[in-house]
């Protein structure tokens, strides 16, 4: 370990989705912790980032994208040691749109191959490139991005909810595969977190409908439904995320951590 409490001095990080939300605060945490982080996202161009991380443009879903990246991020420090499968999109859905009155808000099969190829086939190629890496030199981390939804199901996001669950799974199993090459693979699952800037108002209208409710009923009172009172920050998130990534969490492996301010079970 190096010379601080984590001692993530020079490892090595992937973060997929990193560019914005959720994946910038990780990031920009395991920054701040010393680790070399490459950034793959969507759209932008190859290179150093103001804030010090390295983008690389990458398709998750698309395995040529994702083996292209990580080869890139090898070639340039030398190894994986940490990979946060963070990249995800969600469209509110109902299965039934009973009120009809907005089939576009029914769960479409165009809808559904997108949410799963983003949010399940995506950390399956990252996790299965990455983990070739952490084999040869046995050790790693992979740290999935899941949900609440993913545990507990949520209405109008029965899609998100089970392409988050299936990264449950996916975390347990692949634990049991790669835990006798020293790679512990493990997955978070927040719960209501602040606004990013993410939540369009194209989003804010499928989930509002979907749940029966106007936009503005999408605002609740937390104190009643969240025991910590409050909803979550992205710095919470990227802590865990951190802490999670370093030796300080060795004996953990196959499980998701439940991080909602006790609103669910976990």
């Amino acid at each position: 370990m190096g010379n601080t409490w984590l001692g993530l001095e020079e490892k090595v990080a992937i973060v997929t989705g990193g560019a914005s939300g959720i994946g910038l605060h990780i990031a920009e945490e395991l920054l701040k912790n010393g680790v070399k982080v490459v950034v793959a996202d969507l759209r932008g161009e190859e290179g150093y980032q103001e804030n010090g991380a390295y983008f690389i443009p990458c398709d998750v879903t698309k395995k040529e994208s994702v083996d292209r990246t990580v080869e890139k991020a090898v070639e340039r420090f030398g190894s994986v040691d940490i990979l946060v499968n963070n990249a995800g999109v969600n469209l509110p859905r109902l299965l039934v749109d009973t009120e009809g009155k907005h089939p576009e808000y029914e769960l479409s099969e165009k809808d559904f191959d997108f949410m799963v190829a983003v949010n399940q086939k995506g950390p399956y190629l990252f996790a299965q490139s990455a983990a070739k890496k952490m084999v040869e030199k046995k050790s790693g981390v992979i740290i999935n991005v899941s949900s609440e939804a993913g545990q507990e199901g949520s209405a109008g996001q029965s899609c998100y909810s089970a392409t988050k669950g299936a990264v449950i799974a996916f975390t347990r199993a692949w634990a049991k595969e790669l835990g006798k090459h020293g790679i512990r693979v493990v997955a978070i699952a927040p719960g209501i977190i602040e606004t990013t800037g993410l939540r369009t108002d194209a989003y804010n209208e499928a989930l509002a409908y979907t749940r029966g409710v106007t936009v503005d009923g999408l605002s609740t009172d937390y104190s009643k439904s969240i025991p910590l009172g409050r909803e979550g920050k992205l710095t919470e998130i990227a802590d865990l995320v951190t802490y999670l990534a370093s030796d300080r969490s060795s004996y953990a492996t196959g499980t998701t951590f439940n991080i909602s301010g006790g609103k669910s079970r976990g």
